[in-house]
């Protein structure tokens, strides 16, 4: 791939350049200093991927994010210093259309931040490259717990955990209300994700652990690179399987568990990203008899995943983000206020 690099340390552009140049599949085709210059030389030469600090001067990392993919759009990797740092503005770029975030391997706690980097870019190349691989869950129906009245199943990447904040901010939905999110996220960052998701929300937000029962009254987060899987006894597990697909965990896995083993009330969401995850499994949810909804072209960060369910009519609604957040209050109610 080729690789554009913005960084206005030194040290830590070299020593991003030297672990991109370790490997021959990618080249380093430009080194911006500030943010604005980052912007500028994606339009002149376009890279397949950007490697992109949040601190900057003249444009920090998430304003040039998201002049970039206004303008130029491509993938963006955050690399700085201590994301676990800087929770905030990593969920701000994420949500201007940064896919993930990583850290600068010369400032790399515990160290492996070259490999780390360098697994990152690859798994980047794959969703770049690929067109709509589907995933083969392979779970038996069993019977579904009545305690849970409706299954809201969420899945998002890239601007993903803007939009899922916006969706459900400000809700209390009815009681038996059951909501879980795939968001294409590092396991590293997970429990960040949950903890900045819980900030924005009424509802307490959990990551979930292998092995957890599905709950009501609070939002459950996938936290690893597993894939998370749901068998009708309401309990969640994680599975490698299909070791070799690109988006991780898959949306398209969940949604194909909840269409094969939920036989309540449900409805899918899915959310901005790039690629294709998710489509295939809507449309099981669909064609299941469930609701299902994709995010509109005009209010994603990147139309990929809800133009792939859009194209196979996955999608029963094609809805704004705010307009999604009514949909689901109307479709599936609310808890009256002080309740």
């Amino acid at each position: 791939m080729k690789i554009g690099i913005a960084n206005d340390v030194a040290m830590a552009a070299e020593a991003l350049r030297r672990v991109v140049a370790s490997t021959s599949e990618h080249q380093v085709v430009w080194i911006a200093r500030t943010g604005l210059e980052a912007v500028r030389m994606c339009a002149d030469k376009r890279p397949d991927l950007v490697l992109m600090d949040l601190n900057m001067p003249e444009l920090d990392g998430v304003e040039a994010t998201r002049q970039i993919m206004q303008r130029t759009p491509c993938a963006i990797l955050v690399v700085t210093g201590q994301p676990q740092d800087n929770v905030s503005q990593v969920f701000r770029a994420l949500g201007a259309g940064a896919l993930d975030v990583t850290a600068t391997p010369l400032l790399a706690r515990g160290g492996g931040g070259d490999s780390a980097l360098l697994h990152k870019i690859k798994t980047i190349g794959k969703l770049i490259r690929v067109s709509g691989a589907e995933a083969h869950p392979a779970h038996s129906p069993e019977r579904a717990d009545a305690r849970i009245k409706h299954l809201l199943a969420i899945g998002s990447s890239t601007g993903g955990p803007i939009a899922v904040a916006k969706i459900l901010a400000g809700w209390n939905p009815a009681p038996g209300t059951a909501i879980v999110v795939v968001q294409h996220i590092d396991e590293n960052f997970a429990a960040h994700f949950s903890k900045w998701l819980g900030e924005q929300l009424l509802m307490p937000v959990r990551v979930i652990e292998d092995g957890d029962p599905l709950e009501a009254g609070c939002v459950q987060v996938a936290r690893t690179n597993d894939h998370l899987v749901l068998s009708a006894r309401q309990r969640l597990h994680y599975d490698d399987v299909p070791r070799d697909y690109a988006y991780r965990p898959s949306v398209d896995v969940f949604f194909h568990c909840v269409a094969r083993n939920w036989e309540g009330d449900a409805t899918g969401v899915l959310l901005t990203g790039m690629g294709r995850d998710g489509a295939a499994g809507l449309l099981a949810m669909r064609q299941a008899g469930k609701a299902t909804i994709a995010q509109d072209q005009a209010s994603s960060a990147v139309y990929g995943m809800p133009r792939a369910a859009a194209e196979i009519d996955a999608a029963q609604q094609i809805l704004s983000l705010e307009n999604i957040g009514r949909a689901l209050r109307s479709r599936i109610g609310s808890t009256p206020a002080g309740n």
